[in-house]
């Protein structure tokens, strides 16, 4: 049996964790104004007049407010120079103000009124007027389809055009206050991965194991597992998991995809090794995922385009056997992307993805490698780019009889 695999009771495994010491500050008022500030920055460069964010990560990210998005609208406005307003139903008023962390005056609209003439009334409470000339006004990537629609109806001589280059390439990269949230979550996961692989035993169902690495989430201090895929056997092929519940069996292949939430920011760790005793077929897939892994990190470096990473570890796959391309048996998908207030957010390591790298950017590497019918082995940990490269959040795992280097 590989090292730090099965012998464990759960009761023991979750009485060995315990919260860290310290904890890390969230994101102060200051970091969320100097948000604002920078992208109205880019916003005068751009011609860009007003920006409508939306709720959700977006909102979260420039104002500190968490708002669940729904049919009704909710969000702010940002314009080129000056003060946010926000918009509001007026049932919902008092809320807002006390979640408010940035100051601003909220304007409001009633059930029977329509949200989107409130939108360019709230355009004129900020003196950015259609009387004084054509405006462009960048509408958030994640408000909905009816949302931009409802605006369009009414927009006038307004020109409403995509947030997403303000803002994607902003929230791409990370303040240290960020990575140090980030770091956080992925350290609970990393604990949380090694309590999950200690108590394995043979007959335990995925369930079970899902049931307990919410419980230990929970127990180093987080809400609770974001998500939690577990894998087994064959059905550790398929990269997003089967819907059947699976039953351990000796020398199956296990793979176990989770993540947490710490302060608003994600964590997202994948480990695969064997319960029980590895064979020539798993060794060699699980080696070859690993120089994979290790290749996209190497080839990380500043300005190096995300297209070049995912063809880094694409090369060690198709060099064993696999592929090519995302072809199966071999890597079907990206080898990584990015991540923060969303599990996934751009850029990608793809191989249509140019962005190159910037000191800040943080990435997933996990280099996938599936064989329809057999198993699939994933190694997934997440770096972060510095000014001298590719720094890990988590050391990737050791080896298929020792994954998690404890001996």
């Amino acid at each position: 049996m590989s090292n730090g695999i099965g012998g464990s009771k759960q009761s023991e495994a979750l009485e060995r964790l315990v919260r860290l010491p310290t904890e890390v500050d969230e994101i102060s008022v200051v970091e969320y104004r100097d948000r604002i500030r920078r992208v109205q920055l880019s916003m005068k460069a751009s011609g860009v007049d007003a920006l409508y964010i939306n709720a959700g990560t977006n909102l979260l990210y420039f104002t500190g407010i968490q708002w669940y998005p729904s049919e009704r609208l909710f969000g702010a406005v940002i314009p080129a120079d000056g003060e946010l307003v926000y918009i509001a139903p007026c049932f919902e008023k008092r809320t807002l103000c006390d979640a408010m962390k940035v100051a601003g005056e909220v304007v409001c609209w009633h059930e029977d009124e329509s949200s989107y003439a409130t939108f360019y009334k709230a355009l004129g409470v900020l003196g950015i007027t259609s009387e004084s000339g054509k405006k462009r006004i960048a509408i958030c990537a994640t408000a909905s389809v009816a949302v931009f629609f409802g605006m369009k109806q009414l927009s006038g001589s307004y020109e409403l055009i995509s947030a997403e280059a303000l803002v994607t390439g902003l929230r791409s990269v990370k303040s240290l206050s960020e990575i140090a949230l980030i770091q956080s979550a992925m350290n609970m996961t990393l604990r949380v991965h090694e309590a999950a692989a200690s108590i394995l035993h043979e007959g335990m169902s995925t369930v079970e194991v899902r049931d307990f690495i919410e419980q230990a989430h929970r127990k180093l201090g987080a809400s609770g597992s974001t998500f939690c895929s577990v894998l087994f056997g064959e059905a550790t092929s398929y990269p997003h998991g089967v819907k059947d519940i699976q039953y351990l069996k000796k020398n199956d292949i296990v793979l176990i995809d989770t993540g947490c939430r710490y302060k608003n920011y994600n964590s997202d760790i994948t480990r695969t090794y064997v319960f029980g005793d590895p064979t020539d077929r798993q060794r060699f897939v699980w080696d070859t995922e690993k120089a994979a892994q290790a290749a996209a990190f190497k080839a990380a470096q500043l300005g190096v385009p995300c297209c070049d990473v995912d063809r880094a570890a694409r090369q060690v796959v198709e060099a064993a056997g696999f592929g090519p391309g995302y072809q199966l048996p071999g890597l079907p998908h990206r080898t990584g992307h990015g991540i923060g207030l969303d599990l996934h957010e751009a850029p990608n390591l793809v191989g249509n993805d140019t962005t190159p790298l910037e000191a800040g950017m943080c990435f997933s590497n996990e280099p996938m490698i599936s064989i329809p019918g057999e198993f699939g082995i994933r190694h997934e940990d997440h770096f972060y780019m510095t000014s001298s490269g590719p720094v890990w959040f988590t050391q990737p795992a050791h080896s298929i009889e020792d994954p998690f280097g404890l001996s």
